[in-house]
């Protein structure tokens, strides 16, 4: 796994083993938090990351602010360059006390689509990048012009020890282009979670040449994106989900339109060339990581820059999507590597 330190934090409050005048101390653990992505179908996507703010949830109401660059302006973070377990750190190493906590990332909402704010690089055209969420966390956060908020609401806790989080984001289900807004890109809300490390695994594999040929033929189309695709539970092609204990795997869509029958994936990761001396592919490999344990199936297409996360996208759509190719009942435990291969045999 890469990882790479961004930080220096001088707001950082370092609580390790200090205590008031009658001997008391404060338990404290190690917080650190990194970046990392699923890709989507376009060239770049940088966020300026500007602060880290954790609340603390009951009612002593403390608040640890950390900003992410040296400087306290922004740190530019190109989320497709930290896919599958690469991570980028925002925070390293800070002692907070033990505890329940919530967490916001502030990030600089650009609608202009500037090289050295937030943007989306679509391989023709720099295009802005914003989230619809701001706010302030606690009583911190940042008050400047153009901040967005991405907000976990969900508690997490901080043991003593070392605590290592993700926040991962999804970008094939929650990078959006708004309809009226031009040239501006939005990241949902919800395309961002936050793991702990100790608790999820990851699923990686190869991707046979002849398969990845096959679905291309079969699209018959000049364009292709290889991905493989992350569904809970028991899932299969549709034509292959006879069994009503198994649900078709179809695209990303929004939730009202997943029937009953149907599940929806829950991440994607890029098949990426394994190439020899002479630049010929060779191969295929994937790696699907901060997994939560559990059973998962798994599906592979070659026409993933044609599903739109906004609408369900079929063979009778323009453009046509489809899935080629399934691997079901893949177990994915805490802290370990499950390995699947298309085909599996």
């Amino acid at each position: 796994m890469k990882r790479f330190s961004l930080v220096a934090l001088g707001s950082a409050m370092m609580l390790a083993g200090c205590g008031g005048g009658d001997g008391s101390s404060t338990q404290t653990g190690s917080f650190s938090l990194g970046v990392s992505d699923n890709p989507a179908n376009v060239e770049r996507v940088v966020i300026g990351f500007r602060q880290v703010v954790l609340k603390s949830v009951g009612d002593n109401g403390q608040t640890f602010s950390f900003e992410v660059a040296e400087t306290g302006q922004i740190e530019q973070v190109d989320l497709l360059q930290f896919t599958g377990s690469q991570v980028e750190t925002l925070v390293a190493n800070q002692q907070i006390p033990v505890g329940e906590y919530q967490l916001c990332i502030y990030m600089r909402n650009d609608e202009t689509g500037t090289a050295d704010t937030s943007f989306v690089d679509t391989g023709t055209a720099i295009e802005g990048l914003t989230t619809p969420s701001n706010g302030s966390c606690g009583g911190v956060g940042a008050t400047e012009e153009n901040t967005g908020r991405l907000f976990f609401n969900k508690p997490f806790l901080i043991a003593a020890g070392d605590n290592n989080f993700v926040a991962e984001f999804n970008l094939e289900k929650g990078l959006i282009q708004p309809p009226g807004l031009g040239g501006t890109w939005r990241i949902k809300p919800t395309a961002v979670q936050l793991v702990n490390n100790t608790e999820v695994g990851s699923i990686s594999g190869s991707i046979a040449p002849s398969l990845v040929t096959d679905c291309q033929t079969a699209a018959a189309t000049g364009t292709f994106a290889e991905k493989v695709y992350l569904y809970s539970g028991s899932a299969a092609l549709p034509a292959d989900a006879s069994d009503p204990t198994i649900n078709a795997m179809v695209d990303f869509r929004l939730a009202e339109q997943v029937s009953t029958g149907q599940s929806s994936p829950i991440a994607a990761a890029q098949a990426v060339p394994e190439e020899d001396g002479l630049g010929n592919i060779t191969g295929y490999n994937y790696e699907l990581a901060f997994v939560a344990p559990g059973d998962y199936s798994l599906g592979f297409t070659c026409l993933a820059q044609n599903d739109d996360p906004e609408r369900a996208d079929t063979l009778e759509t323009d453009p046509p999507f489809f899935l080629f190719a399934a691997e079901p009942d893949v177990t994915v435990s805490a802290g370990e590597v499950s390995v699947r291969n298309f085909p599996s045999e």
